[in-house]
């Protein structure tokens, strides 16, 4: 750069005018008397010849290249550390010219122009709306787009809108598929969006833009879904309606539901700042002053993602307290639109929630001096006897890197070793105040009322303190009103968890496999880090045994424990899939688990990256549309030679369709399989499988009429029931 200074000082004025009409010709592409504009490599131009490029216009330039390239490239710069370089020489005027060479770089990468359409026919699939105002400043927009896609659905009532602020004369060109094997849309789709504010005439502000949808067929089963910007947590907060199962005809008047904006996601990357690669089982927390842990998460080897959720405001994140912020510290961070800090030993991280976009960080992390050797994680999956001897010297000596190894995610290592005593038949002794953690999901009024007849069943078969976990995501409004007064009835715990499915891992688009989704992939970050180990029961099952006990079944080193599908019922051979082809070769002489009930150590989860190493397997499957079939059973059993999976025994869960009837009355649990051969619904064959479920079922109703519920009759045969009062309950 100084030589080339050198030279073009040299230069004369003339030598100088000919080397720029050589560079505009020859690079920029410029023929004589045409006019340009060049800033940072890209090229606006050639101006027309009565084209006025006047103050504003650069204005706007400037403003647009500084958001989009030079202050990306100055947040950068300033905190390179240009060890090659002369400490005299790194000045402001030189970092001042990287950015200005870097941006160019940049912008000359994207070689993007201007789309200028020849001119069609516009007798059948061209459409044409001059501007709604008489105006002399008018927005050229030439749309082209398939009228039979999601895209389309999304993009007409953006362009609506834009029509009412700004005057656009729009040309609207179809491009639909000349050929369809089926019906490209399966859904109808309304935007909530307005232009600005509204207000009464009074002056009070209106409740704010709806969705209204008429003329819905009556015979198809409907649900209603929202489709949010990624950052956004959404929850229904009422319908008296099952919104997963509307059946036009059978509502008397119209449907309705209310929705609340809950939370906005705070997402960010977390790398080690010496060998820039993520810190998987990384504990993060979030709060403010006065409570510094609010939400927590801990960091994922994909990518270095973690999530957390809040509202607008001032929030702090930092090292939870443990082994996190033993072996860490902060290293330095970045805020996208936001703050950064690049000094050492930093103890939290500020973030400003101001904009509906969410807020994204960039965090780096560097182990503390002495620390430099001690790994987050263990390698060691397999050997159970090395962890017998680690916690043998964790009793010896608590202050060793081996002892500090065996206590990874527990603050009370050595009370849980004394309290879980090993009983003599090799099962591990639960204490009897001890609570049992049981984790859940259902989606629509018929699967929450099976939901609940689980959970008395739980209720009615142990003496320990229960706590039931459920997925926000998928609960109606009444259940979650209802859920806090059966609590107060039964004495149990509960508490609602929700996440967000990251951008990054393949989508899924069908509800039911979103559900398996949850059910899986997330097991490391949807729950709290102080629980340590949680058992999945599905909503339609029924429990006839204390879940302590299954509690107290050691896994044997694996991070979670599964049933083997039954072969007792001959009938049903030609469904067993796992008995023939890809499935046999791959198990060997493993058996293949049904998903319906597991147990999962979620300190071993964690401490083997488990979360990990499944969602990894998932990216890689799900491209394939025929993979996963059975995405909650088939990703575990895929995984078992990564994860392992400890086999419950058999009798831990029974369902008719592949157990037979001789092996019933041993049964634990009582699953309401789907049967491939007679279809029956699950309420009949609830009826008539478990003599218990109508006792089940008469004293949840007998709760809700004492405490003037009625809601569960069906309210689409009762749609005039009604609205009850909001219950709010704060959760994590």
């Amino acid at each position: 750069l100084s030589s080339f200074k050198s030279t073009l000082e040299d230069l004369t004025s003339s030598d100088i005018m000919t080397l720029r009409q050589v560079f505009v010709q020859r690079i920029v592409g410029l023929l004589p008397r045409q006019r340009a504009i060049l800033s940072n490599g890209r090229v606006i131009g050639p101006l027309e010849e009565n084209e006025k490029f006047e103050a504003a216009d650069y204005s706007v330039l400037y403003q647009f290249e500084t958001d989009s390239h030079a202050n990306v490239v100055l947040e950068q710069v300033k905190d390179l550390e240009l060890t090659s370089l002369d400490p005299d020489s790194d000045t402001t005027e030189y970092r001042s010219e990287l950015v200005m060479m870097i941006s160019s770089l940049r912008r000359s990468e994207t070689k993007q122009k201007r789309l200028v359409l020849p001119k069609l026919k516009d007798e059948h699939s061209i459409l044409m709306l001059p501007p709604s105002s008489n105006t002399s400043l008018v927005m050229n927009m030439v749309v082209l787009v398939n009228p039979l896609s999601q895209a389309a659905q999304k993009m007409v009532p953006i362009i609506q809108i834009l029509m009412r602020v700004i005057p656009i004369n729009l040309t609207v060109i179809f491009n639909p598929l000349t050929k369809l094997s089926e019906i490209p849309l399966k859904d109808f789709y309304r935007s909530v969006l307005e232009p600005a504010i509204t207000f009464n005439s009074d002056g009070s502000q209106t409740s704010g833009p709806s969705a209204i949808f008429s003329s819905l067929p009556l015979s198809p089963l409907l649900t209603l879904n929202m489709d949010v910007p990624h950052s956004w947590m959404v929850q229904s907060i009422y319908s008296p309606y099952d919104l997963d199962n509307i059946h036009m005809a059978s509502v008397e008047r119209e449907v309705f539901a209310e929705y609340q904006l809950e939370y906005i996601l705070v997402e960010g990357q977390c790398f080690d700042a010496h060998i820039e690669s993520p810190t998987p089982g990384l504990e993060f927390v979030m709060g403010t002053k006065r409570t510094p842990n609010v939400y927590d998460t801990i960091v994922m080897a994909n990518l270095g993602y973690f999530q957390l959720k809040g509202h607008p405001g001032a929030w702090n994140i930092q090292l939870r307290e443990g082994r996190s912020s033993d072996i860490y510290q902060i290293y330095s961070y970045y805020q996208v639109g936001g703050s950064s800090n690049t000094s050492s030993n930093q103890t939290s991280i500020p973030v400003i929630v101001d904009r509906f976009t969410g807020a994204l960080l960039v965090v780096k992390v560097e182990k503390k001096p002495g620390k430099e050797k001690i790994s987050l994680l263990k390698e060691n999956v397999n050997n159970e006897e090395e962890e017998e001897e680690d916690e043998d010297e964790d009793e010896e000596d608590e202050g060793s890197i081996v002892g500090v190894i065996s206590r990874l995610f527990s603050d009370s290592g050595t009370k849980k070793k004394l309290a879980h005593k090993e009983k003599q038949d090799g099962t591990i002794s639960i204490p009897n105040n001890e609570t049992i953690n049981i984790f859940s999901i259902a989606s629509g009024h018929l699967y929450e009322r099976f939901l609940r007849i689980m959970m008395l069943s739980v209720l009615k078969h142990t003496q320990n303190p229960v706590k039931f976990w459920f997925l926000k995501n998928f609960l109606s409004p009444y259940f979650k009103d209802f859920i806090p007064k059966m609590a107060q009835e039964y004495g149990f715990q509960y508490e609602l968890v929700q996440y967000k499915w990251p951008r990054w891992l393949l989508q899924q688009t069908e509800k039911q496999r979103i559900i398996w989704g949850y059910k899986i992939l997330f097991l490391d970050v949807l729950f709290p880090l102080s629980v340590k180990k949680i058992i999945f029961v599905d909503a339609d099952q029924v429990v006839r045994t204390d879940m302590k006990e299954l509690l107290e079944i050691p896994l044997g080193g694996a991070p979670y424990g599964y049933t083997p599908f039954c072969d007792s019922r001959p009938e049903m051979d030609g469904f067993r899939f796992w008995n023939r082809g890809y499935w046999k070769n791959h198990l060997g002489k493993r058996s293949y688990h049904i998903s319906a009930l597991y147990i999962i150590d979620l300190q071993r989860f964690r401490l083997l990256a488990a979360g990990d190493r499944l969602r990894g397997q998932y990216q890689m499957l799900s491209q394939d549309p025929n993979s996963l079939a059975n995405l909650d059973q088939d990703l575990p059993n895929n995984m078992i030679h990564n994860v392992p999976i400890k086999s419950l025994p058999q009798e831990w869960l029974w369902c008719e369709t592949w157990c037979s009837d001789e092996t019933k009355p041993l049964a634990k649990t009582i699953d309401l399989c789907n049967n491939p051969l007679t279809k029956e619904p699950k309420l009949v064959s609830a009826m008539r499988i478990l003599p218990e479920w109508r006792g089940y079922d008469t004293e949840i109703k007998e709760l809700q009429e004492k405490l003037s519920y009625n809601q569960d009759k069906d309210p689409l045969q009762d749609p005039s029931s009604p609205r009850k009062q909001k219950h709010v309950h704060k959760e994590l």
